[in-house]
């Protein structure tokens, strides 16, 4: 993968404007996500067992692994969509597993997931997909919310989709708008599903570019799952590997690309293998 685009003072104004009014919250001396000893299987098929890692807050963690290992799905249970068969998920110490569906929403507004199909509304434009989060929160007038969702829609680049249906977009513009929709919740953590997969290389720049310029100038807590090594070295701080259903390797991200455990040779050999992009 080319470097990423990168992120210039008008995008790094954006960025600090769109985060302007977040409310302040209380600081917490733990992890700001945590997975203890946690499993989950599918039709008796074990997809992830006994699974812990933990991200600071501030921190970017990469989850890294070949397709079916479990790696959306550790993202599908800390939005509570999934519900592990046994072992505690935790934000910011607050356990997951026994909360309420109205539980969950607070926590879906702390947390959001930039799905890899991008999850926009389709009878929506682009501008109002962006604004559906800040009308939820009934904070700003029509004008603010205007003003903002254009910062956010010309930070991805889609200044002249604006008006467009999601529909019309290709995959990567979709996904630069799921992104753009999901800081207008002002989330502390954000999940991204393969940011870049199957997305031409100049999006793949603008989208590496974003999440980078988020991790650099807001420090927010990110989980990024990609297959993408060199996407993981630009953006991890930490790494998790996950190969048949465990938790391999999980530590600082040079230390994962020294390893000599044979699956993660393998697994950096064949990346080394993909064409880069021009």
């Amino acid at each position: 993968m080319a470097d990423f685009e990168a992120v210039n003072p008008e995008m790094e104004a954006t960025l600090a404007e769109a985060f302007a009014e977040a409310p302040a919250m209380p600081e917490f001396s733990g992890p700001m996500i945590d997975f203890r000893n946690v499993s989950i299987a599918f039709n008796g098929r074990p997809v992830l067992e006994h699974v812990s890692f933990h991200v600071d807050r501030g921190q970017t963690l990469c989850i890294l692994g070949r397709s079916g290992v479990g790696k959306s799905v550790s993202l599908r249970m800390l939005m509570g969509f999934l519900k592990p068969d046994s072992g505690t998920i935790y934000v910011e110490g607050q356990e997951l597993c026994g909360l309420s569906e109205e539980g969950m929403r607070a926590i879906r507004k702390r947390v959001t997931m930039v799905f890899q199909n991008g999850a926009l509304f389709d009878s929506l434009s682009v501008r109002e997909n962006v604004a559906f989060p800040l009308r939820e929160r009934g904070e700003l007038d029509e004008e603010e919310i205007q003003k903002h969702v254009s910062h956010l829609v010309a930070m991805v680049g889609a200044e002249d989709a604006a008006d467009a249906l999601p529909a019309s977009l290709s995959t990567g513009r979709r996904r630069a708008v799921a992104i753009a929709r999901a800081l207008a919740a002002q989330p502390e953590v954000v999940l991204y599903d393969e940011p870049t997969t199957m997305v031409d290389p100049l999006i793949a720049r603008r989208l590496g570019g974003i999440i980078e310029g988020l991790k650099k100038q807001l420090h927010l807590t990110s989980i990024v799952v990609t297959h993408d090594m060199r996407f993981a070295e630009r953006l991890a701080d930490t790494v998790l590997f996950l190969h048949q259903g465990r938790a391999l390797f999980f530590g600082p991200v040079g230390e994962f690309a020294a390893s000599t455990e044979e699956p993660i040779r393998q697994f950096l050999e064949l990346d080394a293998y993909q064409l880069p992009v021009s």
